[in-house]
């Protein structure tokens, strides 16, 4: 039995198409085509350490100059997006400092933005040019 594939344009491979892959393959779209994230600027399944430990970002997105900007965490549609999610995404921006974090399972999608120490969630996703002027 073969299992159904699907190009991933930031890895540059095909992976097999579970739930989770759809909604990563439907963000990394909407990044791009909607919001003006370079495809450049993007890594999906993106690895990194934190205290010595692996992680690995569903998609990380980069400003300009190479930093990290942009986490988005990525569920199947029946998981929902809770404080656990949340606490996720965290635990990357550890790491990774970011400015924005984005949680989605492909029907729900929240967005939060740094504002000072912490995140605060807004209504609406800016686009990458908003998101490189917000500091």
């Amino acid at each position: 039995m073969s299992r159904e594939t699907v190009f991933d344009p930031l890895r540059r491979i095909e992976v097999a198409l579970t739930p989770e892959e759809r909604v990563r393959q439907w963000m990394i779209a909407q990044l791009r085509d909607v919001f003006g994230v370079p495809a450049h600027l993007m890594m999906s399944e993106a690895a990194f350490r934190c205290a010595q430990k692996p992680y690995r970002a569903d998609i990380l997105a980069f400003d300009r100059s190479g930093a990290p900007l942009l986490v988005v965490e990525c569920k199947r549609p029946e998981v929902e997006i809770n404080a656990e999610v949340a606490r996720q995404a965290l635990r990357y921006d550890a790491a990774l400092s970011v400015r924005h974090i984005i949680l989605t399972n492909g029907t729900t999608t929240y967005y939060f933005k740094r504002e000072g120490g912490s995140f605060v969630p807004s209504a609406q996703i800016p686009s990458f040019e908003q998101m490189l002027c917000q500091r």
